[in-house]
């Protein structure tokens, strides 16, 4: 598996090696062990989580206040989305920076989303499924909505036409006005980093 950083500090793309026969595919999704040692950061499961979508549908940004703070290795597991994550930790080098990923079960490739950090994605088949595996049980009242299509962020989802979002997502807060309330999580240096 090769596991990259993003131009997101902390988080990451894993790859893995994909093993094909005339019987189909094997691959090994994650190993937390290695996910540790490469983010610095713990990473234990708490729940997981699974969405089905339409084409289309544009789900996020989103993130969890601290405490209790999440992180998750989200994984299309049928259908394909274009995945985003952007640093929404003031105080980051990449505050407001974004990456972009496509994620499909051919390439069977995840993103390590850590605390801080805002998700996202756009469907781009239908009866597309997507996989959250996160370090934290979900408590109500915790989650961070941002607009995804907030000018400031100018994300690059590259919909043709105007995409099903749910009404809570549609009335998300912008990210300035996210800041203002003092929602989003300060920047630490990864653990490694600190000791």
């Amino acid at each position: 598996m090769h596991i990259t950083e993003t131009a997101v500090p902390g988080a990451y793309l894993l790859t893995p090696t994909v093993l094909t026969d005339e019987r189909g595919a094997f691959h090994e999704a994650v190993r937390t062990a290695e996910l540790e040692r490469v983010t610095g950061q713990p990473f234990r499961p708490e729940q997981v989580n699974y969405s089905t979508s339409r084409r289309n549908t544009l789900r996020g940004i989103h993130s969890v206040t601290v405490p209790p703070g999440q992180a998750k290795l989200v994984t299309c597991v049928r259908g394909a989305v274009r995945d985003v994550v952007v640093d929404l930790r003031p105080g980051s080098p990449a505050f407001l920076r974004h990456d972009c990923n496509l994620l499909d079960p051919v390439t069977a490739r995840s993103v390590y989303v850590p605390e801080g950090v805002g998700h996202g994605f756009l469907t781009l088949t239908d009866d597309t499924c997507v996989c959250y595996v996160l370090s934290t049980a979900h408590v109500p009242g915790t989650q961070i909505d941002i607009d995804p299509l907030d000018p400031d962020l100018a994300l690059p989802w590259q919909f043709t036409d105007p995409p099903l979002m749910s009404p809570k997502d549609a009335a998300a807060r912008s990210v300035a006005e996210s800041l203002d309330a003092g929602l989003l999580m300060p920047w630490q240096p990864p653990l490694a980093a600190r000791a």
